[in-house]
Formats: structure tokens, C-alpha cells, sequence
């Protein structure tokens, strides 16, 4: 009886421990979620920063080129 009162043991902490890594797995993947989120909207406001400077540097006058000096 020892053995199968060990075996049942083994079986109701595999359990358990089943229970905790899907709950840890499902933290995860909510954390994966949050952060893929948080990149893309990083990503969007890093585009519409760059069309923005790329706008002002349009607007920039050009120089023209100087001439040397003898």
C-alpha cells in the first residue's frame, strides 16, 4: 500500500504543478500580448515622428553652395 499511497502522492503534485505552470503559462501570454501591443503602438508613433521630421526637413531652406575664396 506504501507504493500506491507514494504513487497517488507523485500524481496529486503533478497536478498541482500542472495547475500552477498553465496558470503561469497563461500570465504569459497575456504579458506577450500587452508588450506585442505596446510595440506596435511604439512603432506607429515612431513612423509619424519620422513623416514629421521628415516634413520639417522639406520646409528647411536650401543653402546655396558657397563659393571658395582665392
Amino acid at each position: 500500500m506504501a507504493s500506491l499511497t507514494d504513487l497517488i502522492d507523485r500524481v496529486e503534485r503533478l497536478l498541482l504543478r500542472h495547475d500552477e505552470l498553465t496558470r503561469t503559462n497563461e500570465l504569459l501570454r497575456e504579458q506577450v500580448t500587452a508588450l506585442t501591443q505596446e510595440r506596435d503602438s511604439l512603432r506607429s508613433r515612431l513612423n509619424a515622428a519620422r513623416a514629421r521630421v521628415d516634413a520639417l526637413l522639406e520646409r528647411l531652406p536650401v543653402e546655396a553652395p558657397k563659393e571658395e575664396q582665392p
